[in-house]
């Protein structure tokens, strides 16, 4: 089935879970109403991914999946069932494994350094003396290997325990610790790569070397296969991973749609605020963090800000705005995780600078104090400034917000050298040196600001300030709190008229917390009060088990990701402490990966484990659990059918359209069962009335999706909002086929009283409820009527 997918649903393939397997499910995905599959990444990654983010060969499939043949039978079983695939692509780095088997390019480079055919591939900073490439792969500093003996050469090939790295010709013969010197590379304590690192790496990942897309060379041997793949039929688009990293991603979007002939595009973009997605970008749109910021919001009551502020302050100690949390995680992260990034920024400017003689007087203490505050004032993941073009108007104004902010950080003599910085971030400062490192500077300072924000506001500030934990999202804004019906329908409104194939999300490999998790967390917004008082009585309860080294906001972590992981009981104890390990790490704060902390982790896993075999905390939890059903229930069904019908392709996460109750990666990775799923399809299908809310959401989900794939044209049509005489209705419209109603906020909605008289506009004609079999009059229609028997009504004309 070639075009623009209708939905897309979303496996996470691995060894585990093959092409094969993949296939197998296809008759499922057919019935459920998907048109693609979405597939991870399919090439050949490292040894052992769990991802496939990781690609060691773009000319080949991933063995560990099933390899083309493999992959040719998932493509036969698609087309069997007109359907077509999507596929992962990672255009802006490869690891780093050896041998030469596994990596062929980097292999050469590191043998041949700046003379291999494949040197101009990496962005690596050779320096003026043709310094060594950094490999900080040793366990402890180089002087300790040798003396230890833990380095040996066997023929042509370096060893260091499982790592293998090959001689440069002629140095095979050398003394041992003179033959290491020798090398193009340079073996490294694991600790000298965040000071020390001369390659561009993906974020703080060493082991992800990131390649140069905007070399054609590169682009061809990259996308080869992939794009052999698309004009035999076998795949129709593309998700493209973290554009931002490119380059000139506008560059690298366009050559894609040319080579692809305009193939449906999407582009894992991070959009803050109001910002929006470039116009001139040749994509569908985003891979739809933007949407499940603004479903998730409707389902979340504003009026629980103050209160769930206050309990969050006296529960933590953390301060009342999330400004300041995310200005100290993204010091933190520019002067350590960032360090040998912002040292190239200084150098280059250094460079730019010293052979101009109106700018050689600015220092490179000067730079380094002017980089560092801009990057950690910078708002956005990028500003779009092409060398040698004019910059946008958003692009300046990205640029000059944090321009300003870093200014109140800086003194007079300062605040020069930061005027002069803006002028070459912006293209406007003319210099005699050359125009190349000019340009080299506009990128490689927007390629910093990318991780500076994902790494300091989502990996680190989100797990430090946790007022409602289910808007720590990536993408989502902890201090957004809340989405009306009317900002709602102008988000969708804007994307129906200029982004239409966008795809929409709701849960993906990347997010902190599924949909569902996060749905049970928002109802805690409607009710702030029962919520405190929940949370002073588990914590009385469980007051014996609290250490003093426990941190406030650690343990309000565990207790909201109880409430929100509870399903007729706490989530299995190794998939709970694996998370709040993971979260603890990431916070920094008395733990990290690079140093942890085993006294205070293995508190917390103390803590941990006596509330989860304490069955007077439990009894508690579930009592208030249970009251909660109900809410949960408008809250999970709700965003699930606004976000399959809203405008945009909507994608469904393996296993979601199930009640689903997965935390960050690797928790949300886990394995699916199937027949479980085709069971309950089939017992719906026959008649069978819901049993429980995962039955409910399989319901929405399904007739959902087979709603889109029967009225395609209704889908590609307008988006109308529909009036309701009560807030606590969200309806719209899809062309004059489709209409959506949605209960939001249903706690607040009872202590109003219910619906009462409350109505809903319905277009001109008669309609009826795919969910529910009633058939509806047009005109004014009591609210209460249309979700008598679900919190939710999806409508057709009849």
């Amino acid at each position: 089935m070639m075009g623009i997918p209708q939905a897309t649903y979303r496996f996470q393939l691995r060894a585990e879970f093959g092409f094969d397997d993949a296939a197998a499910v296809v008759p499922y995905l057919a019935s459920l109403g998907i048109s693609h599959a979405y597939l991870s990444p399919i090439l050949q990654a490292a040894p052992g991914s769990t991802h496939g983010y990781d690609v060691v060969d773009h000319s080949r499939l991933s063995e560990p999946m099933g390899g083309r043949s493999a992959f040719d039978r998932l493509s036969d079983r698609l087309a069997g069932h007109r359907m077509g695939a999507i596929a992962d692509v990672v255009p802006n780095h490869v690891a780093v494994p050896t041998p030469e088997s596994l990596n062929k390019a980097l292999w050469s480079v590191l043998r041949l350094g700046p003379g291999s055919e494949y040197a101009d591939w990496f962005d690596v900073d050779w320096g003026s003396g043709n310094q060594p490439l950094l490999m900080a792969v040793l366990g402890q500093r180089i002087g300790k290997v040798l003396a230890d003996g833990e380095l040996s050469v066997d023929g042509d090939v370096l060893r260091y325990y499982d790592h293998e790295y090959p001689l440069r010709p002629g140095t095979e013969g050398l003394p041992l610790e003179e033959l290491v010197t020798e090398q193009w590379y340079r073996l490294a304590h694991w600790r000298v790569a965040d000071e020390e690192l001369n390659y561009r790496r993906f974020f703080d990942v060493d082991t992800l070397a990131a390649v140069r897309q905007e070399t054609q060379e590169v682009f061809d041997a990259t996308h080869q296969l992939l794009l052999a793949l698309l004009h035999e039929g076998k795949l129709n688009g593309f998700r493209i991973d973290h554009p931002d990293g490119l380059a000139d991603p506008r560059g690298y979007l366009r050559r894609l749609a040319e080579r692809t002939g305009g193939a449906w595009v999407v582009v894992e973009k991070i959009l803050e605020g109001d910002e929006q997605l470039p116009g001139d970008w040749p994509c569908a749109g985003t891979t739809g963090y933007d949407a499940l910021l603004r479903v998730g919001g409707l389902f979340v009551d504003p009026a629980g800000a103050a209160p769930l502020a206050a309990l969050h302050s006296e529960l933590t100690g953390a301060p009342a705005d999330f400004g300041p949390v995310v200005e100290e995680a993204k010091r933190e992260i520019v002067q350590h995780g960032q360090y040998a990034e912002v040292h190239r920024l200084v150098e280059l400017l250094a460079r730019i600078c010293q052979d101009d003689v109106r700018l050689r007087d600015h220092t490179r203490r000067a730079f380094h104090e002017v980089v560092v505050e801009l990057l950690v004032h910078f708002e956005v993941y990028r500003a779009y400034v092409v060398p040698g073009e004019e910059p946008s108007p958003t692009a300046v104004a990205a640029l000059q917000r944090a321009a300003e902010k870093a200014r109140a950080n800086l003194d007079e003599d300062r605040q020069a050298t930061l005027d002069v910085v803006l002028h070459l971030l912006l293209g406007r400062e003319t210099s005699t040196y050359d125009e190349q490192a000019r340009a080299e500077l506009i990128v490689r300072f927007q390629q910093t600001c990318g991780p500076v924000m994902a790494k300091g506001v989502e990996d680190t500030a989100f797990y430090r300030w946790l007022r409602l934990s289910s808007l720590n999202e990536v993408g989502g804004d902890p201090e957004h709190f809340g989405v009306t019906p009317e900002e709602f329908h102008a988000y969708a409104s804007r994307l129906n008229q200029h982004w239409p194939k966008t795809m929409t999300t709701l849960s993906t490999h990347d997010t902190k917390r599924s949909e569902d998790v996060r749905a049970r967390l928002g109802v805690l917004s409607e009710q702030p009060a029962a919520w405190s008082e929940a949370v002073r009585e588990w914590r009385r309860l469980s007051e014996d088990h609290r250490s003093p080294l426990l941190d406030g906001t650690t343990e309000y972590l565990v207790w909201q990701t109880l409430f929100g992981t509870w399903s007729d009981g706490p989530l299995a104890e190794d998939r709970l402490q694996g998370y709040v390990l993971k979260a603890i790490r990431e916070a920094k704060r008395h733990t990290s990966w690079t140093t942890p902390d085993d006294e205070y982790e293995q508190t917390v896993a103390a803590f941990v484990t006596a509330v989860l075999h304490d069955d007077t905390v439990l009894d508690a939890v579930r009592r208030f659990a249970d009251e909660q059903t109900g809410y949960v229930r408008a809250a999970t069904l709700g965003q699930k059918l606004v976000q399959l019908t809203m405008p945009g392709v909507p994608d469904v996460y393996q296993g979601t359209e199930l009640v689903d109750l997965s935390l960050v990666d690797p928790d949300n990775r886990r394995p699916v069962d199937y027949q479980q799923r085709v069971e309950r399809l089939r017992r719906l299908d026959t008649g069978d009335k819901p049993e429980d809310l995962s039955d409910e959401k399989l319901l929405v989900t399904s007739r959902a999706l087979r709603i889109r794939r029967q009225y395609p044209d209704a889908f590609a049509g307008s988006y109308t909002p529909l009036p309701t005489s009560n807030g606590h209705a969200v309806a719209f419209a899809r062309g004059d086929a489709v209409i959506t109603v949605a209960t939001r906020l249903p706690a607040a909605l009872q202590r109003l009283g219910g619906w009462g008289d409350s109505m809903v506009v319905l277009p001109t004609g008669q309609w009826k409820n795919v969910l529910t079999g009633r058939e509806v009059g047009s005109g004014s229609a009591r609210i209460d009527d249309l979700l008598t028997d679900l919190p939710v009504a999806l409508l057709v004309r009849s």
